[in-house]
């Protein structure tokens, strides 16, 4: 009866190794991925724009713009950000941020372009659209509170 019992001992090994690889399999789609939000900017598109051009053409070169501001004087914003999660379920970490700009006269006629990156201001989040706000907020208590101690003094 001994020597019909067969030795298992280099199964064991084997069947680790197998699991082992299938979770790396698993895993391994896990890691790694950039998100680009946003304008995504055409190659060479910018030189394509010379000074005094129209907005028609900054329109027909790049497109929509992301926003467009009105005040003194006319300007299209083209924005896009990069971000990377290392690991899926992680929180994405911003790892670049363009802001293309291009200011126009009163004329409607391109006066110049600026590109600004994150060495220029802070992130911000564009999907959200909210802006941050110092100080407190404001509620119905915190009037009572203040009016009863106005008028206590």
């Amino acid at each position: 009866m001994r020597g019909s019992r067969r030795h298992r001992g280099n199964e064991r090994p084997a069947a680790a190794w197998a699991v082992l690889f299938t979770l790396g399999l698993l895993l391994g789609g896990c890691f790694g991925e950039t998100f680009q939000r946003g304008y995504v900017l055409p190659e060479g598109a910018l030189e394509q724009i010379p000074l005094g051009a129209s907005q028609q053409q900054v329109l027909l070169v790049l497109g929509s713009p992301s926003t467009v501001a009105t005040v003194s004087g006319e300007a299209f914003y083209y924005i896009s950000q990069k971000a990377e999660r290392p690991i899926s379920f992680i929180p994405t970490k911003i790892t670049d941020q363009r802001v293309i700009v291009v200011y126009f006269d009163k004329n409607r006629q391109v006066q110049r372009l600026a590109e600004y990156g994150m060495k220029d201001g802070k992130v911000f989040d564009f999907i959200s659209r909210t802006t941050p706000t110092s100080g407190a907020e404001n509620n119905i208590i915190t009037y009572l509170f203040r009016t009863i101690q106005g008028k206590g003094s």
